[in-house]
């Protein structure tokens, strides 16, 4: 969405969290219950002590099918009609990044609100089985890791599919020129909205998986820091590269684990300084800087122009333009 489109969104925490709720609402129901077979972590939060009736919104998510079905479609359906209007009035920029955090802050206080049904500010909790298995099991937590592997092997496979495509190459254009590629014919919303939509899915997933490994999701989950956290995984790990958001993701996420439990007071620091170093010293991220290392490796300069890895996406793509993105925001 941003790498290759351009799309710079806070949105992703809030699909990711769309997700996450809808496989949580499954396990919810299928965990301990109270009163009229109301799930606990529904019925601790209400005020109605008596004749509380499960919400109809609730009732799809009793099957696990419908479920994951709903996960992927909610977000995306949510994306499609977000980016259909903002796409069509040729919001762009600083401008869409400003709204879909204004637009995530909005459903983080809808989300919180008890009167939503969705567990207010305790998000949902109390899980015990998914599918038939135990999640506290140690064959049901190797489960859901491999289910993980499996579909980030999948995801990634399909993006770098897209990205070698003549789809993938339009998707570039719209990037870097996206009134040319309109005066060429195109239809620049069309392909915006298939990059917002499949991440948003994508996002979708994601929160699916990690709701029965974590035993929780709860509106602060959706916040825009979290989204920005997750720009800083792609910036840090090289944006443009599918393999640079894999990394980045894994590294920024384990570090964060580690300091948070030894050093809690300088993960925010730590933070801070992975954003600012992106920006100012590496704007190509650790891929950018083991291309470079690779090349004086060899006795070459290093190259601005298209990568080995970035030839086989078809994606030529520009040294140093988050640096100038990073500034402008």
């Amino acid at each position: 969405v941003w790498g290759y489109t351009g799309l710079l969104t806070l949105f992703q925490a809030m699909f990711f969290c769309f997700g996450g709720y809808a496989i949580g609402m499954h396990m919810a129901l299928h965990g301990p219950l109270d009163g009229d077979g109301i799930p606990r972590c529904l019925f601790v939060v209400t005020s109605e002590v008596s004749g509380f009736k499960l919400p109809t919104f609730w009732e799809p998510f009793r099957t696990l099918p419908v479920a994951v079905l709903l996960g992927l479609v909610i977000p995306g359906l949510a994306a499609f009609v977000f980016g259909y209007f903002t796409f069509r009035s040729r919001v762009r920029g600083v401008y869409f990044s400003i709204i879909t955090q204004a637009t995530t802050v909005g459903a983080v206080l809808i989300f919180r609100r008890n009167e939503t049904r969705l567990c207010g500010t305790n998000g949902l909790t109390n899980f015990v089985s998914l599918g038939g298995f135990n999640l506290s099991s140690n064959s049901g937590r190797l489960g859901l890791y491999l289910i993980s592997v499996a579909c980030l092997a999948g995801t990634y496979f399909f993006c770098k599919y897209t990205a070698a495509s003549r789809l993938g190459r339009l998707l570039v254009a719209v990037r870097d020129n996206e009134g040319r590629l309109r005066f060429a014919g195109y239809q620049p919303v069309t392909l915006k909205l298939f990059a917002f939509v499949a991440g948003a899915m994508m996002a979708g997933l994601g929160g699916m998986l990690y709701t029965p490994q974590n035993g929780i999701i709860t509106p602060y989950k959706m916040e825009p820091v979290e989204s920005i956290m997750m720009v800083i995984w792609v910036a840090f790990g090289g944006r443009g590269t599918l393999s640079g958001a894999v990394l980045g993701a894994i590294i920024v996420n384990y570090l964060g684990s580690f300091l948070t439990s030894h050093l809690p007071n300088a993960w925010p620091f730590v933070q801070g300084g992975l954003f600012i170093a992106v920006v100012l010293f590496m704007p190509d991220g650790l891929v950018g800087l083991y291309r470079q290392w690779k090349a004086a490796s060899v006795g070459l300069p290093a190259s601005t122009g298209p990568s080995a890895e970035d030839e086989e996406d078809g994606v030529a793509r520009p040294a140093g333009e988050i640096a100038r993105q990073g500034a402008g925001l």
